[in-house]
């Protein structure tokens, strides 16, 4: 028997041997999720707090998407050594989780002492890292526990995330705009006194992870030989379908980004809402996505991600046009529903393609490179569409998006995506 027969016998043989079957139980996707959902509360929250802030430090257009740049720079390079740290460190995820949530902490308690642009910048930074330091832990642990459900479980992960981003608004706005109910009414509160309260549920998430994920997957295997991984990190770098998507995800972060801070300040500045109207708008960004995310990666999963990703793409630019004529009233609050079916929902499925396209035990790393890479290259559209809105006003970054969506549609479909096995 020839050598290349018993090759050919050896690989029929493995082939014929069954993979093991993914865990049943959810408890892990599901309390992942819920610490994504609190992450993204106190991560939209900075968003709601911009007006109150703006107004009392005097900044300008141009300094409020500075402090956006900023953070997502930071927030970017954070990414890689997290993912570093997910790959090589199984067994102290819960670690990296809770120092996630304990940054996101610090970085409001500052803000709501500060009286200084400087310092309220490197709190969003602050913040920006912490935020940052949950994805690669959180989405490599799901990969890797569920390596066929992948889409399914990233979709799921980020319908936490819908929830968060949400709830976050319609809270905030209250808190800080109070209510009247009848006989009750209430002022609201200062926006310091908010930002130091969103200490309170982001340090109890964080313990909570400490005390409940204490065996994350993957944490009994040894972990990846050093020289191995560093030559898989160059083939991720130079593999063109990763870049690719890279370019997408900073594409569809960079629309995201510029639409939804420049909404805020249209809302509250030009329409002259008071916070808790801006807050119930901005939740209807995200609010239909929690039920078309975890759609979305269940379709993902079956037909691809591909025709998923493209659909989504551009379903984004044309519904962001719809704000060119449309300015306020109903019309304004049903095109924002629509438009949250799709703007944040297909991240999920941009990051399943991506992991699908790497190496097995490099998850974390393929992670760090969609966000790291993602920031690093949309990091500067919050200062151009600040820019642009001090001279053209919202609809003019709304051009701007609906440009930056459909270049974004014209990449998804000559991206190549390999499907996972």
């Amino acid at each position: 028997m020839t050598a290349s027969s018993n090759a050919t016998n050896s690989e029929l043989q493995e082939a014929a041997i069954p993979e093991p079957p993914e865990p049943s139980g959810s408890g892990l996707l599901f309390g992942l999720s819920a610490g994504h959902g609190v992450k993204h509360f106190a991560q939209g929250s900075f968003l709601i707090l911009m007006p109150d802030i703006r107004a009392a430090l005097a900044l300008s257009d141009v300094a409020v998407g500075g402090m956006f740049t900023a953070q997502q720079i930071a927030s970017g390079f954070a990414n890689i050594p997290a993912g570093f740290m997910t790959d090589f460190f199984r067994r102290q995820l819960p670690i990296i989780l809770f120092s996630s949530m304990s940054l996101v902490g610090l970085g409001y308690l500052l803000v709501g002492f500060t009286n200084w642009y400087l310092m309220l910048l490197g709190a969003a930074v602050i913040i920006g890292i912490g935020t940052s330091m949950w994805h690669a832990p959180a989405f490599g642990a799901l990969a890797a526990r569920y390596p066929r459900r992948r889409g399914f479980a990233m979709a799921a992960h980020l319908t936490g995330a819908q929830i968060g981003n949400t709830t976050a608004p319609v809270i905030v706005g209250v808190a800080l705009g109070g209510f009247a109910l009848g006989a009750l009414n209430w002022d609201g509160l200062e926006w310091r006194t908010v930002s130091v309260l969103l200490v309170v549920p982001t340090m109890l998430t964080g313990l909570a992870v400490l005390f409940f994920f204490r065996n994350p997957p993957g944490s009994d295997s040894a972990p990846p030989d050093l020289k191995a991984y560093f030559a898989a990190s160059r083939k991720l770098v130079t593999n063109y379908r990763v870049l690719s998507l890279v370019g997408l995800q900073a594409i569809r972060g960079a629309v995201h980004q510029s639409f939804q801070i420049f909404l805020v300040l249209y809302l509250s500045e030009e329409l002259d809402y008071d916070a808790w109207l801006v807050g119930l708008h901005i939740s209807l960004i995200t609010l239909a996505g929690i039920g078309s995310t975890p759609l979305m990666g269940i379709l993902s999963d079956r037909i691809g991600r591909k025709p998923v990703i493209v659909g989504a793409m551009a379903v984004t630019g044309i519904l962001l046009a719809q704000f060119l004529w449309i300015e306020s009233g109903f019309p304004l609050a049903i095109a924002l529903t629509f438009l949250g079916l799709v703007l944040f929902a297909v991240m999920p499925i941009i990051a399943a393609a991506a992991m699908d396209q790497t190496e097995k035990g490099s998850e974390g790393s393929s992670i760090a490179l969609m966000f790291a890479g993602g920031a690093a290259i949309g990091s500067t559209a919050p200062i151009a569409a600040g820019l642009i809105n001090s001279e053209w006003g919202f609809q003019g970054v709304v051009w701007f998006c609906v440009v930056i969506a459909a270049t974004g549609t014209a990449l998804s479909l000559i991206v190549p995506m390999r499907r996972s096995t």
